[in-house]
């Protein structure tokens, strides 16, 4: 059962450093994925640059280093270590979440697409800010809450790498699979947290 539990979590831990290192490699190939697809116009313009970098970069460390926040273990015996990677995780969100809301008007495949990605940038941030807020009023268990409902939105970066390539397979049209997946990269993810947030409520009220 150990070895079973073990190796469904290596999944996803694997997918979350190869997205996570993913933005590395728009340093290195400068016209690379998604910049294929945007107007010279838009490419050209400093502002939406500074947006896709100030997104992508904290972004990828964000969801590296945020799941490690969630080992019980490593908490109790590394309090320290948790707060200040909790310290890096909620820079790295706040910048990229801004970014992503701006970014998110300029997405592809029109208003459907930008309504799903600013919500996704709009959650990102106030769940957060929320999660950061709590524990500074020592509320660990609301801040525990908006913490998974902030990775859950974090971890659309895997799920939208997920959900693209096999809707645009079985549409056969790359911007209705956009569309689509502007929504479904995020949304299932805030009901699996929810999901997780009750289950954990119900194990609390138990034990007491």
């Amino acid at each position: 059962m150990k070895l079973r539990t073990s190796l469904l979590l290596a999944v996803p831990v694997l997918l979350i450093i190869v997205v996570g290192l993913y933005p590395v490699i728009y340093l290195v190939i400068p016209r690379f994925g998604i910049l294929t697809s945007k107007e010279p116009a838009l490419l050209s313009g400093i502002l939406w640059n500074a947006a896709f970098y100030l997104h992508i970069l904290p972004g990828g460390l964000a969801l590296l280093t945020g799941w490690w926040q969630f080992n019980r273990r490593m908490r109790a015996r590394y309090l320290r270590t948790h707060r200040f990677i909790g310290k890096i995780y909620i820079i790295a969100v706040l910048c990229s979440a801004v970014a992503a809301i701006y970014l998110g008007f300029h997405a592809n495949g029109g208003i459907i697409a930008s309504l799903g990605f600013i919500g996704l940038g709009l959650v990102w941030f106030f769940t957060t800010v929320n999660a950061w807020g709590s524990i500074r009023k020592g509320n660990v268990w609301q801040h525990e809450k908006m913490m998974i409902y902030s990775y859950a939105a974090c971890f659309a970066a895997v799920t939208l790498r997920l959900w693209l390539p096999l809707l645009e397979k079985l549409s056969g049209d790359f911007f209705t699979a956009y569309r689509l997946t502007a929504w479904l990269c995020w949304v299932p993810n805030l009901l699996v947290a929810w999901w997780l947030v009750k289950r954990a409520e119900a194990r609390n009220t138990a034990a007491v």
